[in-house]
C-alpha cells in the first residue's frame, strides 16, 4: 500500500491523506487582557490572553488603573514605583503606605488599594479604593470598579468606571466599554471603547478593533496595529491573520484561485503549507505578507502559541527549516498540538522519524486528527495494521475525515472491498474529494460506470485533478471524444501529467503542432516517458534528416530530439531506445546505438532486436546476431525472419532457409514477403535439382 505516492490515475489510488496542519480557528478566539507584568496599569484575571473569549462576562478580565503620578493631585508615589519598592521589602513599603493611608492621605490609599487588589484581597483593599474614590482620585474610582466587578456587581462597577472615565481615565473607558459590549450596547461600547483607544490604552484599542472587526468595519486594521504596535501580543496576531488574508485576496484577484473548482481546503486533503481558516493564506514574498511575518514573529517573541505555529509554517514554506523547526517546538511546548504535528512533519522529513512520531502521539493525545492519520500512515509502513486502523479511527473521532478515507485505504489494501467502500463513501459524504474519486474507482472496477461517474464528476468539481483525468479516461471509452478532451484539459490545467499528454496527441490528431508541443512539453518535463517520446518524435520530424558523417570529422553534437528520446529511453521506452539507437548509427556511434539496441531487444522490442542482429553482423558476430534475429522473427518480426533465410542459404542449410523464407512471406510486409518468396523458389529448385 502506498501512503505518499505520485498521483494516482484510474483504477489505482492509494495516498495517505494529511489534514491541514492549522486547520480554522473559531474566530472569536481574542482576547482583551494582557499580562499583568506587560500591562502595569491593569488588573487582570488569572485567564491568559489566548484563552478568554471577548464575549464573556464573568470570567473576563477587568482593568485597573493604578495611581500614576501624573493623574495625582500631590504628585505621590503611584502604585508602580510602590509595587517596586514592596519587590525589595514589601512589608516595610506596605506598612508605610497603611500608615499614611490611615492618617487620611489621598494618593497612599490608592496605591495600597491597587495593590490590595492585584493580590487578591478584596476585602482589604474596598475601604481604602472607597476612601480615595471619595476624594477624587480616579484612578482609585476606576479600581473600585474593578473589585466590584470581581466581586459580582456588574452595575455599580459600571458606575465607578463611568465615573473615572468622564475624569479621563482610559482603562476605565476600556472596562466600560467591554462592560456595555457584553451587555449588548454595541454603540455605547464603540464610544467608550474608541475613547480609551485614542488616548492611547493598548487594551482599549485592541477591544475597538475586535468589536470593529466583528462588524466587518475596515477601522478594524487600524486600531489592531495601534495595539500591536504597543506590544499587545494578541493584536499582533490577529493583525498579522488579517494582513495574510488580504494579500491571499489580492493575489487571488490577479492570477485566479489555483486548481479546480473551490479552492484548495475544502476536503481537508491539501498541502499542510497552505490550509485554510487558521492556516497561512499568503507566501512571504507578497508586500503583506512579508509584513504579516513580522507581526507574527513580534507576537510569538511574546510568547504567542498560535503566532508561533503561523511563523513556522511561513518559515517552513520558505524553505528555512531549522528556524522553522525552533518556532514549531516553542509553540508545542506551550501546548499547541497543530505545531507538535508540524514539528512531526519536519523531524520525519529529516529521517528522524523516532521523535516525529512522539511528537505525532503527543498532538493525537491532546486531539489533533491530522497526527493520528500521520501515526496511523506510521504504523500501516511497518505492516501494523490494527495499530493503524485505532489511529485513523481516533482520527475520525477528532472531526478529521481524513481518517474515514484513509481507513478505506487500509481496507482496500487488505482486499476488504465492503469496508473499502464503506469508508469512502463516509468521507465522500463529508465532502472528501479524494474519497469520492477513490469511492467511483471502486465502483468502477466493480462494473459500475453509472455508480461511478457522479463520484468522478463530484471529485473534479471539488477540485481532484485525479478525477478530472478520470472522467476523461471514462468518457473516451465511450468515444465521447470531445467531452473526455475538455476533461483532460481542466486536468492537465492543474498540473497532471497524464492528462497533459493525452490533450497533447489530441491536438497532434487534428493538426495543431504548437499547441500539441506546449502539452507535451508539459508532460515530457513531468516525467511522461510516451510524452517525451512522442515530443521528440514531433521535433524530429521537423529537421532534415542528417547525411552520414564525412571521414576524419567529429560526431555531431545531440539534438533536441536526441536529447528528449533519451530521456524517454532512459525511463525504458523500448521505442524510444530503438530510435536513439538509430539515431547513435546515423552519427557513426555504433558503441551507443549497440547500447541502445540491447537495452531495448532485453525488453522485448522485436526492433531492438533485429537492429542487433545488423549492428553484430556487420562486426562479424553473426553466430550472435542470429540468436536476436531469431527471438524478432518469433514475436513477428518479418525482416529478421528473412536475414535468418538469407543466413541459412549462405551455410548451405537450404531446408532451414526454406522455413524461414515461408515465415518472412507470412509475416510481410509485402516488400520482404516479395523477397522470400523469390528466394524460397530459387532454394525449393536447389533442393530439387
Amino acid at each position: 500500500m502506498v501512503f505518499m505516492g505520485d498521483r494516482a490515475t484510474l483504477l489505482k489510488t492509494g495516498r495517505f491523506a494529511r489534514g491541514h496542519v492549522h486547520p480554522a480557528e473559531k474566530m472569536a478566539d481574542a482576547v482583551f487582557a494582557a499580562a499583568a507584568e506587560q500591562y502595569k496599569d491593569t488588573i487582570e484575571s488569572a485567564r491568559t490572553a489566548e484563552n478568554a473569549d471577548p464575549f464573556e462576562t464573568a470570567e473576563s478580565a477587568a482593568t485597573a488603573e493604578t495611581a500614576r503620578t501624573i493623574e495625582t493631585a500631590d504628585g505621590v508615589e503611584n502604585a508602580e514605583r510602590a509595587e517596586a519598592e514592596a519587590s525589595a521589602d514589601s512589608a516595610e513599603t506596605e506598612a508605610r503606605h497603611r500608615r499614611a493611608a490611615d492618617s487620611g492621605d489621598t494618593a497612599s490609599m490608592s496605591v495600597l488599594g491597587a495593590l490590595l487588589l492585584r493580590r487578591g484581597d478584596l476585602a482589604g483593599a474596598e475601604p481604602y479604593l472607597r476612601g480615595a474614590t471619595a476624594d477624587g482620585d480616579r484612578a482609585a474610582a476606576n479600581n473600585l470598579g474593578v473589585l466590584l466587578h470581581q466581586r459580582g456587581y456588574p452595575d455599580e462597577a459600571a458606575g465607578w468606571w463611568r465615573t473615572a472615565a468622564v475624569a479621563g481615565s482610559a482603562a476605565a473607558a476600556h472596562a466600560l466599554g467591554r462592560h456595555f459590549r457584553e451587555r449588548g450596547d454595541e454603540p455605547a461600547a464603540e464610544y467608550w471603547l474608541r475613547q480609551s483607544a485614542e488616548q492611547g490604552h493598548a487594551l482599549g484599542a485592541y477591544a475597538l478593533a475586535d468589536l470593529l472587526e466583528h462588524r466587518s468595519d475596515v477601522g478594524a486594521e487600524r486600531w489592531l496595529r495601534a495595539a500591536a504596535e504597543q506590544g499587545h501580543r494578541e493584536a499582533a496576531y490577529r493583525l498579522a491573520r488579517l494582513l495574510e488574508r488580504k494579500a491571499a485576496d489580492a493575489g487571488h484577484e490577479v492570477f485566479g484561485r489555483p486548481g479546480l473548482g473551490p479552492r484548495p481546503g475544502a476536503d481537508s486533503d491539501a498541502p499542510r503549507r497552505t490550509a485554510e481558516g487558521d492556516g497561512p493564506v499568503a507566501g512571504p514574498g507578497h508586500p503583506r505578507g512579508g509584513e504579516a511575518e513580522q507581526w507574527y514573529r513580534q507576537a510569538a517573541a511574546r510568547g504567542h502559541r498560535r503566532a508561533a505555529l503561523h511563523l513556522g509554517a511561513i518559515l517552513e514554506q520558505r524553505g528555512e527549516l531549522k528556524e522553522a523547526g525552533r518556532w514549531y517546538l516553542m509553540s508545542a511546548k506551550a501546548g499547541e498540538a497543530r505545531a507538535a504535528c508540524a514539528l512531526g512533519f519536519l523531524l520525519r522529513d529529516a529521517g528522524d522519524r523516532e521523535s516525529a512520531a512522539v511528537w505525532w502521539l503527543r498532538a493525537a493525545q491532546d486531539g489533533d486528527g491530522n497526527a493520528a492519520n500521520a501515526l496511523g500512515a506510521l504504523h500501516a509502513a511497518r505492516g501494523e495494521q490494527q495499530t493503524a486502523e485505532r489511529w485513523y479511527r481516533a482520527a475520525m473521532d477528532a472531526g478529521d475525515v481524513n481518517g474515514a478515507y484513509n481507513l478505506g485505504l487500509l481496507c482496500a489494501a487488505q482486499d476488504r472491498t465492503a469496508q473499502a467502500e464503506q469508508w469512502y463513501r463516509r468521507a465522500a459524504y463529508a465532502g472528501h474529494r479524494e474519497a469520492a474519486n477513490a469511492l467511483a474507482v471502486l465502483l468502477l472496477q466493480a462494473g459500475d460506470p453509472a455508480g461511478a461517474e457522479p463520484w468522478f464528476s463530484k471529485a473534479a468539481e471539488a477540485g481532484s485533478v485525479d478525477a478530472a483525468f478520470n472522467l476523461g479516461i471514462l468518457y473516451a471509452g465511450r468515444d465521447e471524444d470531445r467531452t473526455a478532451l475538455l476533461w483532460y484539459e481542466r486536468a492537465a490545467a492543474a498540473g497532471h501529467t497524464e492528462a497533459a499528454l493525452q490533450v497533447g496527441m489530441a491536438l497532434l490528431h487534428h493538426g495543431e503542432e504548437q499547441e500539441a508541443e506546449r502539452h507535451l512539453r508539459c508532460a515530457a518535463g513531468g516525467g511522461s516517458a510516451e510524452a517525451a517520446f512522442r515530443l521528440a518524435g514531433l521535433l524530429d520530424a521537423r529537421r532534415p534528416p542528417p547525411g552520414p558523417p564525412a571521414l576524419g570529422e567529429p560526431l555531431p553534437e545531440k539534438t533536441e530530439c536526441e536529447e528528449w528520446y533519451e530521456r524517454a529511453a532512459e525511463q525504458g521506452h523500448r521505442r524510444a531506445q530503438v530510435r536513439v539507437g538509430m539515431l547513435a548509427a546515423s552519427r557513426g556511434d555504433v558503441e551507443s546505438a549497440g547500447h541502445w539496441y540491447r537495452q531495448a531487444a532485453e525488453s522485448g522490442s522485436r526492433n531492438g532486436a533485429f537492429n542487433l542482429g545488423l549492428l553484430l553482423a556487420r562486426e562479424g558476430s553473426e553466430r550472435e546476431a542470429a540468436l536476436w534475429w531469431t527471438r524478432a522473427a518469433a514475436d513477428g518480426h518479418g525482416r529478421a525472419a528473412l536475414r535468418l533465410a538469407l543466413l541459412a542459404a549462405r551455410r548451405g542449410e537450404l531446408a532451414e532457409g526454406q522455413h524461414w523464407c515461408a515465415r518472412a512471406v507470412e509475416l510481410g510486409p509485402a516488400e520482404v514477403a516479395e523477397r522470400a518468396a523469390r528466394l524460397r523458389e530459387a532454394l525449393h529448385q536447389e533442393l530439387t535439382a
